[in-house]
């Protein structure tokens, strides 16, 4: 090991930590904002739409997220933008969430009975009155333990960044790990750095799942 501390090496993956979560939650808020959006224009039937929208999530969900990190980051520039590699990572975390939660929200509204969009109808609102008031409050209940455990998989997927430069917990533990000679301390550490992220949310979700069904 070279100049490094045990104390230096745990205080630069903290440091690096911030990143992670940084963009996590970027990655995390953009792609629902983008899933809700979608999933609202899916719902409303028009020409073209469902086809759009199909076509969007197969696509992000069927091309590795490693390949978008690529194509965000190597793409972007060829419209003769300056891309940084947090710029190209949120944009590729964000897309590729937004495809899984627009799907997962999707499942969720089309558990809400039939009759719920009778009632609604016959009560005389319009498609959005009908999705604010009656369809989404119900569908909400059911997707929040769902998305926030989809939240996990965003996290771990923020990894992948570290391919195209981005200094989050994985390329900084490279960098130590090359620095010190010693890489199975150091990724130990940056395991148990994604184990400290990530097992509260999965219990988090977990405590969700059991709650709405009680309440069910």
């Amino acid at each position: 090991m070279t100049d490094f501390t045990y104390w230096d090496i745990l205080r630069n993956l903290l440091l690096a930590g911030r990143w992670t979560v940084a963009l996590s939650v970027i990655a995390f808020v953009g792609g629902g904002a983008i899933g809700l959006l979608l999933l609202i224009v899916r719902m409303s039937k028009k020409p073209g739409t469902q086809a759009f929208v199909a076509g969007y999530v197969q696509l992000f969900q069927g091309v590795p997220l490693l390949v978008q990190l690529f194509l965000a980051y190597y793409g972007i520039g060829l419209f003769g933008i300056d891309t940084s590699p947090w710029v190209a990572a949120a944009v590729g975390l964000t897309l590729y969430t937004s495809a899984f939660l627009t799907e997962i929200w999707r499942g969720c509204v089309l558990s809400i009975p039939r009759g719920q969009w009778e009632a609604s109808q016959s009560l005389a609102l319009n498609f959005g009155e009908q999705l604010r008031y009656i369809i989404l409050p119900q569908a909400t209940r059911i997707a929040i333990p769902p998305t926030v455990g989809f939240l996990v998989q965003v996290i771990k997927g923020t990894a992948l960044a570290s391919v195209i430069g981005f200094m989050e917990l994985t390329k900084v533990g490279k960098t130590i790990a090359n620095a010190t000679f010693n890489p199975f301390l150091v990724f130990s550490c940056v395991a148990v750095f994604y184990f400290l992220l990530c097992y509260p949310v999965s219990l988090y979700a977990k405590s969700l799942e059991r709650k709405m069904n009680v309440d069910r």
